[in-house]
C-alpha cells in the first residue's frame, strides 16, 4: 500500500513545477548532487517474487456473454417464435403508472429479466408467462405494504410491458459475425478475442506489480543521510495543487477526495509520503547518473514533439502549456530507469 501511495504522489508531481529561484538548493533533479543524499546499493539482479498474469475462464465466459448479448436484438438472434416460459430471460420495455400517471423509477427500456427470479414485485414476472415476443400487456399489480418507497407501498399500479424478445441461451455465429469485431466471426474467435483482451489487462497489472516489487527491493538497498528540504517542499506544494484540482473536477474538496481514496486527509497524505517520494526520485536519479540514462535536451525535445503531434498539437509549447519541460524530463527519465531496473531484476513467479 505504501508503494502504491508513493507512486500516486509521484505521478501527481508530473503535472506542474515550482521554480527554485533565490536559493542555492535546486529543485531540478538533474542539477542536484544526489550523491550527497543517497548511497545506492546493488541495483542489478534484484530478486523479486510476483504472481504471474493469469486469466480466469469464468471471467472470459462472463465477458463473452455480456459482449454477445449487447448485440442481440429481436431481429438479430433474439427468440421471437414462441411464448415466454418460466426460466426464460426476456428483454422488455415497461412503464408503471399510478392513477394513470407514470411514477419515478417505474420506466425502463431493453431491460433484462429472468422469469421466476423474483427480481420484480409479485405478479410482474408471472404476468409475462405465455406472452409472445412483440406483444404488449397491462399488468394490474399492487406494491407490497412494506416497500422502500412510501409513496408506492401498498398502492395499486398498472405496468404496461412489451416483450421484445427472449434471450437465447446459446450463442449464434451469425450474430457474432455482425458485431463488427475484426477477425471475429464465430464463438471460438470471440472466445480468443475476449481472452486476449483480459490477458492484456492482466499483463499490464503484472508489469506494474513487477515494477512495484523492484522499487521496494531497490529502496531497501539505498541509504539516505538526509533529503533536500526544498525539494520536499516543492513536492508538497505541487501535490497539494494537483490534488485540489483533481478533487474539484469530481465536485468534492481535497480532504474528501483523499479520505475516500487513501483514508486520510490531504495534508496527512502529503506530509506522510512527500519525503518518501523525494527519496525514490533521488535514488532513481542516482542510477540514471551511474548508467548514463539521463535524457539530453535534444532527446527530450524529440520525444515531446512526438507526443505533441500524436495528441494533435503542432508545437511542444502548445502541448505542455504551463508545465515545465523538466517535469516531463523527470517523468520520462524515471520510467526509463524503472524499466532498466526491472529488465535487470530476477523475477520469480
Amino acid at each position: 500500500m505504501k508503494k502504491k501511495l508513493v507512486s500516486v504522489l509521484a505521478a501527481l508531481l508530473a503535472v506542474g513545477s515550482l521554480a527554485g529561484c533565490g536559493s542555492e538548493e535546486t529543485t531540478v533533479l538533474k542539477d542536484l548532487d544526489v550523491d550527497k543524499y543517497v548511497t545506492v546499493g546493488e541495483y542489478k539482479g534484484l530478486q523479486v517474487n510476483v504472481t504471474p498474469a493469469t486469466v480466469d475462464e469464468a471471467e472470459v465466459t462472463e465477458l463473452m456473454h455480456n459482449v454477445y448479448m449487447g448485440s442481440v436484438t429481436a431481429e438479430n438472434g433474439g427468440i421471437t417464435d414462441r411464448a415466454v416460459e418460466v426460466g426464460d430471460t426476456v428483454n422488455i420495455d415497461y412503464m408503471g403508472k399510478k392513477d394513470d400517471v407514470a411514477f419515478e423509477g417505474g420506466t425502463a427500456s431493453s431491460q433484462s429479466l429472468t422469469i421466476g427470479s423474483g427480481q420484480f414485485i409479485d405478479g410482474f414476472e408471472d404476468g409475462l408467462v405465455g406472452v409472445m415476443p412483440g406483444e404488449t400487456v397491462d399488468l394490474n399489480l399492487t406494491f407490497p405494504e412494506v416497500y422502500h418507497s412510501a409513496e408506492l407501498a401498498g398502492q395499486e399500479v398498472v405496468f404496461t410491458v412489451t416483450v421484445n424478445f427472449i434471450v437465447p441461451e446459446e450463442m449464434n455465429d451469425a450474430v457474432i459475425a455482425t458485431m463488427g469485431i475484426p477477425n471475429v466471426s464465430n464463438e471460438e474467435e470471440l472466445h480468443q478475442y475476449v481472452y486476449d483482451l483480459l490477458y492484456q489487462n492482466e499483463l499490464y497489472a503484472y508489469e506494474a506489480n513487477v515494477q512495484n516489487a523492484v522499487m521496494d527491493a531497490f529502496m531497501q538497498k539505498c541509504e539516505f543521510d538526509k533529503v533536500p528540504e526544498k525539494l520536499v517542499d516543492k513536492y508538497k506544494a505541487v501535490s497539494k495543487e494537483s490534488i485540489t484540482a483533481t478533487a474539484a473536477s469530481y465536485g468534492v474538496d481535497a480532504d474528501t477526495f483523499t479520505n475516500y481514496y487513501y483514508q486520510m486527509d490531504m495534508n496527512t497524505f502529503i506530509n506522510t509520503y512527500a519525503e518518501e517520494a523525494v527519496k525514490q526520485d533521488i535514488a532513481l536519479q542516482a542510477v540514471a547518473n551511474k548508467e548514463n540514462l539521463n535524457i539530453s535536451d535534444e532527446e527530450l525535445d524529440a520525444m515531446l514533439l512526438e507526443y505533441a503531434q500524436s495528441a494533435g498539437f503542432t508545437t511542444i509549447e502548445e502541448y505542455i502549456g504551463d508545465v515545465s519541460k523538466e517535469d516531463y524530463r523527470e517523468y520520462i527519465l524515471f520510467d526509463k530507469v524503472m524499466s532498466f531496473l526491472a529488465e535487470n531484476a530476477v523475477v520469480s513467479e
